[in-house]
């Protein structure tokens, strides 16, 4: 972390004496564990599991998990007990912590296409991992060589960018895959559960977001966004481009933040 990174974060940590219950809202894959090819194996980082579990037993910090995958494979796959505070699909589907879910509901016409494109990518999947989901239709590529990466990449797009054009339907590019999916992004997520948080009023407890890919963007932006205390981190190996205050490496840098969050909400 450069001296500019810890200096706003020490800032950021100070608001939490004079605040409210802090909010902290994580991405998943790529953030709080690494990835993998089968994704069913992407357990996280050694020591966050128990971190986060220190933090919801000895703070008042609400945390939410907000990742592409459905909210329940996030459950299993953290460990936590109790569950926190889920969003999968994007910020689609809402699973609580006492276990009711809520999931945005498809137009009719929006679900034709996309089951559309699930039938003709059941047949022919290009080469490519298709993964399926109750609001969206994925093609993952990681692990595949550049060249076949990029005849997948671009026999997808192929597929999907006409369907994108119609009302109710986005393309959304993340790291070694594409998805043609229906409702709320993360940056949707975020702010509904600001909402809720604040119950119509304005939130002003210290807010950060962590998240690694080119989906978190729309979360970064709409917590940058908020007039209180706020942060938002890059957690990844390699820095890119991006709207978060600050680039933290996993999992070394990941796990400092989370025992500095432990220390200032518990003082």
């Amino acid at each position: 972390m450069t001296p500019e990174a810890a200096e706003r974060l020490g800032r950021f940590f100070a608001e939490f004496a004079q605040s409210g219950a802090p909010l902290l809202l994580l991405d998943y894959d790529g953030t709080l564990a690494p990835f993998r090819v089968d994704r069913f194996k992407a357990r996280p980082w050694a020591g966050v599991r128990q971190l986060l579990g220190q933090i919801r037993s000895r703070t008042r910090t609400h945390v939410a998990l907000i990742s592409g995958r459905p909210a329940g494979e996030v459950a299993q796959l953290l460990g936590l007990e109790p569950a926190p505070d889920i969003w999968g699909l994007h910020g689609a589907e809402h699973l609580h912590p006492d276990g009711r879910r809520e999931q945005e509901a498809i137009p009719v016409l929006t679900q034709a296409r996309l089951d559309g494109a699930r039938e003709q990518l059941r047949r022919d999947s290009f080469g490519g991992l298709l993964e399926e989901k109750p609001n969206a239709v994925v093609m993952h590529w990681r692990g595949v060589p550049p060249r076949q990466a990029e005849e997948i990449e671009a026999r997808t797009r192929a597929l999907f960018e006409p369907l994108a054009q119609g009302d109710g339907l986005t393309l959304l590019k993340f790291e070694a895959g594409i998805e043609l999916r229906a409702g709320r992004d993360k940056g949707g997520a975020v702010r509904a559960i600001l909402q809720a948080a604040s119950a119509g009023a304005l939130f002003s407890a210290p807010v950060a977001f962590l998240g690694d890919d080119i989906t978190d963007e729309s979360a970064f932006r709409a917590v940058n966004a908020l007039s209180g205390p706020h942060f938002t981190a890059l957690v990844r190996r390699e820095q890119r481009p991006t709207a978060a205050d600050v680039w933290l490496r996993p999992p070394r840098e990941l796990l400092d933040f989370l025992r500095k969050w432990l220390e200032a909400a518990s003082a």
